[in-house]
C-alpha cells in the first residue's frame, strides 16, 4: 500500500500558505512600491520588451505577477483605495483633493480623518510606519500621513512637482515639499534621489521591530526629468516613448537599491513587497506655463507635460483619466518567497483595495471597524485555480463611472456642459477589446448594468 504521505504534503502546504502567521512566527516588513503613471504592460515582465526593468522583473521571478490587476484611472482614489480596502467615494474621494497645505486650493475636499489605514492597523500592531514620496489623499493640517498612522513622512502632499525647484507647476504653482510636517526647501537636489536616499536610511535603521515602508514614486508622471545618466538613454527610441522610458528606468534604478539595501541589512527574507502603479500612463499635453511670474520662476511656455503619453497598453487602449482598460488595469506583483510562490501568474480579477484585507488576513490582525470592499488574496495566492472574489468591478470619479460583470463592460462619462451621460458598452473577450461599442444592440445589458451601479452608489457614496 502506497504512503498517503506525498498525497497530504501538497494539502498541507496550501494549508500553511492560507493560515495567518503562526503564533511566534516573525511578522514580515511591509513594503509597497507604488509607482506613478506606470501604464498597463510597462514592465519587460509584462510585455514591453524596449524598456529595461531588471528590478521590477526580479520581484516577478521570485513572486507572484497579476494580469488583471485593477487600481482606478487617477492618482487620488486609487492611493485611497490602497491604503482603505474600501471604494473611494466612501470617503469622499470623488474629484480632485486639496494639494496646498497653505491653501491656494482650499475649497478642494481632503479624504475624511476617521478612514482607518493600513498604517494605522499595522502601527497598532507594533509597525513603525513610514511613507516616502506622493502622498495625495489630501493637504490640510489634520489629513496629512502623520495624521493617518505613519510615523514618518517624507515628500509632497499634492498631484505631481517639478523634481528641481519642488513646485506643483498647474496654474500659478505652489511650493510642496515636506520632512514630516515641516515644509522644507531643497532647490536643485533631484527629487527622487532625495526619496530614494531617505528610504535607504530607514531600512538601514530599522532592524529591530517590523516596518511599513510606502515608497510612493512620483514617476513616471510628469515632470518627466530622468536621472542624469539616462538623459541620452535610449537615442534609438521616437518620442514620447523615448523620453517616458526614461524615467521608467529611473524608477526601477531606485527599486535596485532599494532591494540591494534589503539584502545588505539581512531584511530581504523577511519582507512582503507589493509593487503596482495607481493607474495607466498618462497622454496629458499642454502648452505648458501660461503665466507669467510663476511661482517656481519657470518662464512662459516651459513644458513639463507627457508628451501626449508614451505608454504601452498591447491589445487594451485607453490612458489614465479613462476608464477603459489601459486606464485602470495596472502592474502588479507581490514578493514574499518566504511564503507565496515564486515566478507564478495569476490571471484572477483583483484590485488594489484587496491587498489591506490581504495583509491583515496574512497577519492575523482584527478588521477595523470600518468594513472592506476588497477582499484577501491568500486564497487565489494559494490556488492558481481559486475564483476570483470579484464578480463586478466599480469605478467612479466626478460624476463619471464605470461598471463591470463578467467581459462587459459600461461606462458612464458625463457632460458637464449638459449635465448627463453618454453611455458606451464593450466587450473585453473581443479581438479588439472595448473598440467597438454595443451600447445601442444591447440596450436590455446596458440597463441593468445602469441598476447595478446604482445600487452600488446608493450604498458607497457620501451625497
Amino acid at each position: 500500500m502506497k504512503s498517503p504521505l506525498p498525497l497530504l504534503l501538497p494539502l498541507a502546504a496550501s494549508l500553511l500558505l492560507s493560515l495567518p502567521l503562526a503564533l511566534g512566527e516573525d511578522r514580515p516588513n511591509i513594503l509597497i512600491l507604488f509607482t506613478d503613471d506606470q501604464g498597463t504592460l510597462d514592465v519587460n515582465c509584462y510585455g514591453a520588451t524596449d524598456l529595461r526593468t531588471p528590478h521590477m522583473d526580479s520581484l516577478a521571478e521570485t513572486g507572484v505577477r497579476f494580469t488583471q490587476a485593477y487600481a482606478h484611472a487617477v492618482c487620488c482614489p486609487s492611493r485611497a483605495a490602497l491604503l482603505t480596502g474600501r471604494h473611494p467615494n466612501r470617503s469622499g474621494v470623488e474629484s480632485w483633493l486639496q494639494g496646498d497645505r497653505n491653501g491656494s486650493d482650499a475649497h478642494l475636499a481632503n479624504m475624511a480623518a476617521s478612514e482607518i489605514t493600513l498604517a494605522e492597523i499595522l502601527k497598532e500592531a507594533g509597525y513603525d510606519t513610514a511613507l516616502f514620496g506622493k502622498w495625495h489623499l489630501g493637504a490640510k493640517v489634520g489629513h496629512g500621513p502623520l495624521d493617518q498612522g505613519f510615523d514618518r513622512h517624507f515628500g509632497h502632499l499634492s498631484g505631481f512637482i517639478d523634481n528641481y525647484t519642488h513646485y506643483f507647476l498647474h496654474g500659478q504653482g505652489y511650493h510642496d515639499l515636506y520632512d514630516n510636517n515641516e515644509e522644507i526647501y531643497r532647490r536643485n537636489q533631484y527629487y527622487p534621489t532625495l526619496i530614494g536616499d531617505e528610504a535607504l536610511d530607514y531600512i538601514e535603521q530599522q532592524r529591530d521591530d517590523p516596518f511599513f515602508v510606502m515608497v510612493s514614486f512620483n514617476l513616471p508622471h510628469y515632470p518627466e526629468q530622468p536621472l542624469q545618466e539616462l538623459k541620452e538613454a535610449y537615442p534609438e527610441m521616437e518620442m514620447p516613448r523615448q523620453s517616458y522610458a526614461r524615467v521608467i528606468e529611473t524608477v526601477d534604478i531606485q527599486i535596485g537599491q532599494i532591494l540591494a539595501k534589503l539584502d545588505e541589512t539581512g531584511q530581504r527574507e523577511n519582507t512582503l513587497i507589493l509593487f503596482s502603479s495607481d493607474n495607466g500612463h498618462s497622454e496629458e499635453n499642454n502648452n505648458g506655463i501660461t503665466v507669467g511670474y510663476h511661482n517656481s520662476g519657470y518662464p512662459i511656455g516651459h513644458y513639463y507635460l507627457a508628451h501626449g503619453g508614451g505608454g504601452y497598453t498591447g491589445k487594451w487602449i485607453g490612458h489614465k483619466g479613462e476608464f477603459l482598460e489601459g486606464g485602470i488595469r495596472v502592474p502588479t506583483i507581490v514578493n514574499y518567497p518566504k511564503r507565496f510562490p515564486q515566478g507564478e501568474t495569476r490571471d484572477q480579477v483583483v484590485t488594489v483595495m484587496d491587498w489591506m484585507p490581504t495583509l491583515v488576513e496574512l497577519l492575523g490582525l482584527p478588521k477595523p471597524r470600518n468594513p472592506f470592499d476588497g477582499h484577501s488574496l491568500l486564497p487565489i495566492l494559494e490556488n492558481p485555480d481559486a475564483h476570483s472574489p470579484h464578480t463586478v468591478l466599480h469605478f467612479d470619479w466626478r460624476n463619471s463611472w464605470a461598471v463591470r460583470e463578467g467581459d462587459w463592460k459600461l461606462i458612464a462619462t458625463y457632460n458637464r456642459t449638459n449635465e448627463s451621460h453618454t453611455y458606451t458598452l464593450h466587450n473585453l473577450a473581443d479581438e479588439r477589446p472595448e473598440v467597438k461599442d454595443y451600447a445601442s444592440e444591447k440596450p436590455e445589458l446596458v440597463a441593468r448594468l445602469k441598476t447595478l451601479h446604482e445600487e452600488w452608489a446608493k450604498d458607497v457614496k457620501l451625497n
